[in-house]
């Protein structure tokens, strides 16, 4: 069952909105979205809003703590309401779907680097990538690897 995230907002500081709900209502049924297929979403789901609208609410959003933001390689950024948590994702190398892996230590930082130079560690973020199943038995294939000089496909829409 949907939620209408209006505690969150107000506890993030921020106004509730029906920008701000319909954004977060759609990252729920969708998450890994980028700023494009939300803004797809919300046309269709009869929503009046702008390209930048979205940017900033997005933006909004992220900075209040409400969403993350991941940036795999070579695809525009992605958002998701799983936050607060230290997790990982993997990317499927021939069609961009995103899912979530949970980090097998369970505290951040998951890693630690050989040299911080002279950082606090706060976190790590772990991308995986390979196949999907869905991919695998269209291609025929079994986990190829990733050749890491050849970007992703365009991410698809729907995801997990």
């Amino acid at each position: 069952m949907p939620q209408s995230f209006e505690p969150e907002l107000r506890t993030a500081g921020l106004r509730v909105t029906a920008g701000r709900v319909a954004l977060l209502s759609a990252l729920e049924t969708a998450p890994h979205s980028d700023a494009v297929a939300l803004h797809r979403r919300l046309v269709a789901a009869d929503a009046t809003t702008s390209i930048q609208s979205v940017h900033n609410v997005l933006s909004d959003l992220t900075a209040a703590g409400l969403l993350r933001r991941i940036e795999p390689a070579n695809s525009a950024a992605r958002y998701e309401l799983r936050v607060g948590d230290n997790h990982h994702h993997i990317v499927c190398t021939s069609c961009g779907a995103v899912a979530d892996v949970d980090c097998v230590v369970g505290h951040a930082p998951c890693l630690t680097p050989s040299d911080t130079a002279g950082f606090t560690l706060a976190t790590a973020e772990v991308t995986f990538w390979g196949l999907c199943a869905d991919c695998q038995r269209a291609d025929g294939q079994r986990g190829a690897p990733f050749p890491h000089d050849t970007p992703p496909a365009t991410p698809k829409e729907i995801h997990d």
